[in-house]
């Protein structure tokens, strides 16, 4: 008799383990690369979602992609429910404009917040004779991984520029990880990165090998901001990395944390409302974030709809 109790008891035990664990939500987050600020990003957005005291919970991971380009396809497919981008991929991406082009506009996409500024860099080696865009033909550059945001970025300014990958020596497809390591062994006279400063890659870059940041001026670069509003003119600060004394001057634009009009709004609620319960502890995360305010993070650089989930946390604290 007491056999058959344990068993029944058993039997709910489990049954209730298994309700538990069907109620629990699973949520991607699409980054970058391990180097860059989209994947401390990530995690630590996972890690604040994890954290929260909510039932039943919501489990976060956020593993490394090859970026914007990668993480907005993978929203649209369904693969993550969250994706880091840039915000000039946002507004590309609605619009169906290149490289979302093939697949047409993603009209689904949907912004959740926005993060720190997101620089154009080209870092070249001091023995390459580069001193401005113009240098970088016939040069070995690393022009960036394909469907990462620094790789479609460059690819305008080459446009711009009136280039294609055979005006290089070299057009390497490295990725963020990869690049400072070939910069200081001399397989590589300068490479591109769209990234928020500090970055720890381009610490590496300027610390293994005397090297410098070059600007990303020119009157093709301003016809390239005057007809491409999802850009804006930006400046690498000074006294970030060594040797650079003084800002360089560049394009860019801003990081946001996207997802789509599929996801459950909330789910959304309650992972903007685990960001910015510990706003300041996020902003401690990284150098990158120290400077961030809820203000902007809800308004600039956000040429896609709100989530609605989003937008009813942000309308609950009398920001919107």
């Amino acid at each position: 008799m007491k056999h058959q109790i344990r068993i029944g008891l058993l039997g709910v035990t489990l049954a209730a383990v298994s309700g538990a664990l069907a109620q629990e939500r699973f949520v991607t987050i699409g980054t970058g690369g391990q180097t860059g600020v989209y994947y401390t990003a990530g995690q630590s957005v996972c890690r604040f979602l994890n954290r929260a005291e909510r039932t039943p919970p919501i489990k976060c991971n956020a593993p490394s992609t090859a970026g914007s380009v990668t993480n907005i396809v993978s929203m649209q497919n369904g693969e993550y429910d969250f994706g880091f981008i840039q915000s000039d991929h946002q507004h590309k991406a609605l619009q169906g404009l290149a490289p979302f082009d093939k697949g047409g506009a993603v009209e689904e996409l949907r912004a959740v917040f926005s993060l720190q500024s997101e620089i154009l860099t080209v870092v070249v080696r001091n023995d390459s004779g580069i001193s401005d865009l113009d240098g970088l033909k016939g040069k070995r550059v690393n022009v960036g991984v394909p469907g990462s945001g620094s790789r479609d970025t460059f690819e305008e300014v080459m446009r711009a520029k009136g280039w294609s990958n055979t005006d290089f020596a070299l057009a390497a497809e490295l990725k963020p990880a990869e690049m400072a390591s070939a910069l200081g062994d001399n397989n590589l006279d300068a490479i591109t990165y769209v990234v928020g400063h500090p970055s720890g890659a381009i610490q590496e870059a300027l610390t293994n090998v005397k090297a410098s940041i070059i600007p990303v001026t020119g009157p093709e670069i301003d016809r390239l901001l005057a007809g491409a509003d999802y850009y804006t003119a930006a400046e690498i600060p000074a006294g970030l990395y060594p040797g650079v004394a003084s800002a360089v001057p560049s394009i860019g634009g801003k990081a946001v944390l996207a997802t789509t009009s599929r996801t459950d709004p909330e789910v959304v609620y309650e992972l903007v409302k685990a960001v910015f319960d510990n706003l300041d502890r996020f902003k401690r995360l990284h150098p990158a974030f120290a400077d961030l305010n809820a203000e902007d993070m809800i308004r600039v650089g956000l040429t896609a709809p709100l989530h609605e989930g989003a937008e009813r946390f942000y309308k609950e604290k009398g920001w919107l």
